[in-house]
């Protein structure tokens, strides 16, 4: 598992529920580490065992705990550059949608060597989608909920109102149902694609 992964599950644990909770995450797993680097490789057992022992000591379902990890991606000023990257994918949440297909391999533009669960976007009508993602052996379980967590929060970014279910998995492949039953419900958040790079 890519460093990147286990490094966004702690920062997830730091910035939301402090230093402490990710030290009683971490250290009765006896991993010889209290911190994750970013651009190592890591067996993706320790990423499952760390997952199941945040869902113990937050008393969350890790459904749970992967959509919230989904949304902090997208929302937490420590994670800005995300959120700039998804932008990218176009000017309406619509234009987004359809940019998800292309997002692994923008992702692997910016990290060479990280792998991230395949996208597969389906229209069914104007306003209805659904969203396959094709996880690998190596991939976290649940991935899916981590995209949710992210689609709510790109949403509210773009100002669109949109129903989400995850509809389950089969053979690896999780579903996610979208509905768009508004494009321009609120104002969105202020973005610029020029922002940060004069100077």
């Amino acid at each position: 598992m890519h460093g990147l992964i286990n490094r966004a599950i702690e920062r997830f644990v730091r910035d939301t529920y402090g230093r402490e909770t990710w030290l009683a995450i971490v250290q009765p797993l006896d991993l010889g580490l209290t911190e994750f680097e970013a651009m190592m490789i890591y067996d993706e057992a320790i990423t499952r065992r760390v997952l199941d022992k945040a869902a113990e000591v937050l008393d969350r379902p890790q459904t749970d705990l992967l959509e919230d990890i989904g949304t902090y991606l997208v929302s937490h000023p420590n994670v800005e550059a995300l959120r700039r990257l998804l932008r990218f994918g176009g000017m309406t949440f619509e234009e987004f949608l359809h940019s998800l297909d292309d997002l692994p391999e923008r992702a692997r533009l910016a990290v060479s060597d990280l792998q991230l669960p395949r996208l597969e976007l389906r229209g069914h009508t104007r306003a209805s989608y659904s969203l396959a993602v094709r996880a690998g052996p190596r991939d976290i379980a649940g991935f899916g909920y981590v995209i949710m967590g992210l689609l709510r929060t790109m949403a509210d970014d773009y100002g669109a109102l949109v129903f989400l279910d995850h509809k389950g998995a089969r053979d690896g492949t999780e579903i996610i149902a979208i509905e768009l039953l508004e494009a321009a419900f609120a104002d969105g958040r202020d973005f610029s694609l020029g922002a940060g790079l004069a100077g």
